[in-house]
Formats: structure tokens, sequence, C-alpha cells
């Protein structure tokens, strides 16, 4: 029998291949979701940079936020992000969930660029 662990890599994996098969022509908006924190960055995958980053430890956050771990900190990310990519001339971006199921603190973050203006 796998563990969770490994159930979780080869999820990851699959999604991840799954980008990559399909060709994605734009860049690749990677989210991580440790357990006191969420991190997220736009990253250009034929270059090789980071166009954009946020995560629930930036500075602007910090004041605002109760705790780096909940649903709204998600959502603020998210808003941060999207308007960092804005600025940086994305408005479109591939969404890569890193292998986590698609609810929760990711949806949030999801829905926070989403509605900052960011499409994917």
């Amino acid at each position: 029998m796998i563990s969770k662990q490994e159930r979780y890599e080869f999820r990851k994996i699959r999604s991840r291949n799954k980008l990559f098969q399909n060709g994605i022509k734009m860049p690749r908006l990677s989210v991580y979701r440790g357990t006191k924190y969420i991190y997220a960055q736009v990253v250009d995958d034929a270059k090789g940079v980071t166009l954009a980053a946020a995560s629930s430890l930036e500075k602007e956050l910090k004041g605002k936020l109760k705790s780096g771990k909940s649903i709204e900190s998600a959502k603020q990310v998210g808003a941060l992000l999207a308007k960092r990519a804005i600025a940086a001339g994305l408005t479109a971006v591939c969404f890569d969930r890193g292998g986590r199921i698609y609810h929760g603190r990711i949806k949030a973050l999801a829905d926070g660029a989403r509605e900052a203006g960011l499409k994917f």
C-alpha cells in the first residue's frame, strides 16, 4: 500500500506532466502550501526565470494578516501576486497547483488572483 506522501508525489508529477504535454505557452503560476505559510510565483519555464512572487511572509501582508495559514491570507497573497504580475506585463498564466487538491487555501489563492485581474 502506498503512503499519503507517495500519492502526493505521484499527483504532483502527473499534474506537471499534463501541463507540459499540453504545451504551455504562457508563464506558470506555481503554488506551494506549507503548514504555516503559502507561497506563489509566476515562472517563465522557457527562460527559466521568476517573473513575480508573493508569500504570506511579505511585510505588506504581515500587519494585515492574523495568521499566514488562513484562507483569507491565501486570498491576499493571490491578489498581491496578481498585482505584481500585471505590473510585470502579464495578464494570463497557467495555474500549477503543485499536486495539491484544488480546495481550501489553493482555491482561495486562485480566486484572489482572478479577482485582481489575472486570467487562467
